[in-house]
């Protein structure tokens, strides 16, 4: 095949390895190599002997040091059609040697028998036919066009689910003729597939309900031109495409995508929170994916855009909102935990007297330095009470008893530090202590004039259980004690020391809490049981450092 075969951007794969797959960047002569060759700039992960230079002498800028080479074109392959990919991965007939080999098993007497597969030959039947094919992946297999529109349509026509991740397309004109072919083709996977930015087609697609789009070098003016096109999508994945910002056409706001009920936007380059908020008057949105980004603080809009500007005043920022994925950004301030209380809710009277609401219930904040103490940050039992209507935190549910136990663990732990600062400041930094306080119906620590040494000591003592866990611990009955609520961690470990008879351990302690995945150890030992908002009934676990 010679060079001319191929052009400048087109996708093609290794000859015999679709999955090492790159993009053609030059045709051409190469100094002291007689022949046709092309400059590949391989994907990453595939593999490259330099950045497009040789001897001296540049033929192309790749994108990485190591990541392109020159390979003769008939090293190379253009890929294939997808009704050719399609009978090639579920094809039931004319079966290679090694697959015929996999269908029998030789005896003790060395005689193949054959293997009966249950089902097998309802199977075989099915996919004689692809007309009842509803599901169907196709990826790594160098697809590189739709074929005839007629042949797709013919071969699979009941197709919903199509899988294309890891091929060669690139030009969208191929798969608006996709679409059109399929018209019962509601979920589609392009991941991995390099999309071109240009994008003029003017084709619109009803029928696509889920677009994936990971790793396909998207940017946001694309997607701006996608929901044109495709109006009818309810969920669109944009995973890893360095998307930093959204242009918008018009104004600060997004507009468009009245179907739209999933945002994937995780592992972009997103860094300020006024980008997001670009996205809050999309109308059906209920999840927002989020996560690896680079944020690093959370506000609710307050400056909604001029009446009339979105065609209904009415209309509150995120609305629908119940789904809001953070992990693995830089927030690290609790007033943006705080901020996620503003998003409304959704809520749903019915003919009984009962009120039925839709929070933005399910939260990921894992991996930042907020939900880390050990980078000042504050442990899950905070997170829960500052989040008041939260019922997934960090893909663990919240139990009413751990809501509970953690509410009222914060109240003890605020009104520990409440002497240190004035109410107005108690209010600007923990805004629901006064209701969790109210609502729990605690009340605050008033010294009896009628009790005075022993008794007036006694009064103040919080009651908490001890567990005692360690491996070399031996077997030990847990004790319930009376300390004052200023005993210190250092100091509850002496006397755990002393509890439990201990000699030459280390001692960890952390407090036993219901639905938290991983404890949290009570790090400093001058912190005291009070300020970690330890009362009674607590039950705190005796371990030993590894």
């Amino acid at each position: 095949m010679a060079a001319v075969a191929f052009r400048l951007g087109q996708r093609v794969h290794a000859a015999g390895d679709p999955a090492r797959v790159g993009t053609v960047r030059y045709l051409g002569p190469v100094d002291g190599h007689p022949g046709d060759w092309l400059g590949v700039d391989w994907d990453a992960g595939a593999g490259g002997r330099h950045d497009g230079s040789l001897a001296g002498r540049r033929y192309f800028v790749a994108a990485g040091e190591r990541s392109a080479s020159f390979a003769r074109p008939t090293a190379l392959s253009a890929g294939i059609t997808l009704p050719d990919a399609i009978r090639n991965r579920y094809r039931v007939e004319e079966f290679t040697k090694e697959e015929q080999d996999e269908m029998y098993v030789f005896s003790s007497s060395q005689k193949r028998v054959s293997v009966e597969l249950v089902g097998k030959n309802k199977v075989e039947e099915k996919l004689k036919n692809l007309n009842d094919l509803t599901s169907a992946s196709v990826s790594y297999m160098g697809v590189s066009s739709i074929g005839p529109g007629d042949e797709l349509k013919n071969l699979v026509p009941n197709l919903r689910q199509l899988d294309l991740t890891g091929n060669l397309l690139s030009q969208w004109q191929d798969i608006f003729s996709l679409c059109e072919a399929l018209a019962s083709l509601e979920i589609l996977d392009l991941t991995n597939n390099t999309m071109e930015n240009d994008f003029t087609d003017s084709s619109s697609v009803k029928n696509i309900r889920v677009l994936v789009l990971n790793y396909c070098g998207v940017t946001w003016e694309l997607v701006e031109k996608i929901k044109v096109s495709f109006s009818c999508l309810s969920e669109l994945h944009l995973m890893t495409n360095r998307i930093k910002a959204m242009m918008t056409p018009v104004g600060n706001i997004v507009q468009g995508f009245d179907t739209l009920r999933l945002l994937n936007l995780e592992d972009n380059h997103i860094d300020s929170w006024d980008e997001i908020v670009k996205l809050s008057y999309l109308r059906s949105l209920e999840q927002l994916h989020l996560n690896k980004n680079m944020l690093k603080h959370v506000t609710y809009p307050s400056n909604p855009p001029p009446l009339g500007s979105l065609g209904d005043a009415a209309v509150l920022p995120f609305e629908k909102l119940r789904v809001l994925l953070l992990g693995s950004n830089q927030i690290d301030e609790v007033l943006s935990v705080d901020s996620l209380n503003l998003f409304p809710s959704l809520t749903l009277w019915l003919s009984t007297p009962i009120l039925i609401s839709t929070f933005l219930k399910d939260v990921r904040l894992s991996d930042n330095p907020v939900a880390d103490p050990a980078k000042g940050g504050v442990p899950r039992f905070v997170l829960i009470a500052r989040l008041g209507k939260v019922k997934i935190l960090n893909g663990s549910e919240i139990s009413p008893r751990e809501r509970r136990e953690a509410e009222i663990r914060y109240v003890r732990l605020v009104m520990g530090k409440a002497e240190s600062y004035d109410p107005e400041e108690i209010k600007r930094l923990h805004p629901r202590f006064a209701e969790l306080k109210a609502f729990h119906g605690i009340e605050d620590e008033k010294p009896s004039s009628r009790t005075s040494g022993p008794q007036k000591m006694a009064s103040g003592l919080i009651s908490i259980t001890l567990k005692c866990v360690g491996p070399s611990m031996g077997e030990k009955q847990p004790l319930t004690k009376k300390l004052p609520p200023a005993t210190t961690v250092g100091k509850l470990k002496s006397l755990c020391e002393s509890f439990f008879k201990l000699k030459d351990v280390k001692l960890r302690l952390y407090l036993e809490e219901e639905g938290c995945p991983m404890p949290q150890f009570f790090e400093e030992d001058t912190v005291s049981l009070m300020e970690l908002g330890i009362g009674t009934g607590s039950t705190i676990i005796v371990d030993e450092e590894s």
